[in-house]
């Protein structure tokens, strides 16, 4: 893989700035794993899954989306994910990967975090972590910021194992 710089977590901060240099560093080995790699790489995935790293950038930019800036803040989903028909493909944005080139995904995913970025500035400057988010959880109950951000946390280290993989199958990469 070539050279790349993630952002490092802090030894001692407090709350905020702990929580979010962890999802930064998520969101920055994603990157890091889909760094340099061509159109049809990215579109690459590792059987037995249809899983590429073009869709994990469409999937996390998505999830980003969908957690600051639909549920958190209470707006609409970042285009292209606002005119996406999720009834026709709800896999879409996984499916419709391979469509995009290399720039467009990179672009989208940093449009997505820089969003995403900017809902939890505001949030921070308010109520910080314990601000509730504008949608309800699944069981009916409140949400938190601070919940959220431990989420996506788990969702990047979830995938970014994924990532690992695939970055090992496409040209031998390797690196945590």
């Amino acid at each position: 893989m070539t050279d790349f710089s993630r952002r490092e977590v802090p030894l001692d901060a407090d709350e905020p700035t702990m929580l979010l240099a962890w999802l930064d560093h998520h969101r920055d080995t994603l990157r890091w794993k889909a760094d340099g790699l061509d159109q049809a790489q990215l579109n690459q995935p590792l059987a037995p899954s249809t899983m590429t790293l073009g869709g994990l950038l469409k999937h996390m930019a998505l999830v980003e989306s969908s957690w600051f800036h639909e549920r958190f803040a209470g707006g609409t989903l970042i285009p292209p994910f606002d005119t996406a028909d999720w009834d026709a493909d709800w896999d879409w944005e996984w499916h419709s990967a391979k469509d995009d080139s290399p720039e467009e995904l990179r672009a989208l995913f940093d449009r997505s975090v820089a969003k995403s970025d900017e809902v939890v500035a505001a949030a921070l400057a308010g109520e910080g972590m314990d601000a509730v988010a504008a949608a309800q959880s699944r069981k009916g109950g409140p949400i938190n910021l601070r919940w959220i951000v431990t989420h996506m946390i788990e969702e990047y280290a979830r995938h970014n194992g994924h990532a690992d993989l695939i970055r090992e199958a496409v040209d031998g990469s390797v690196g945590a």
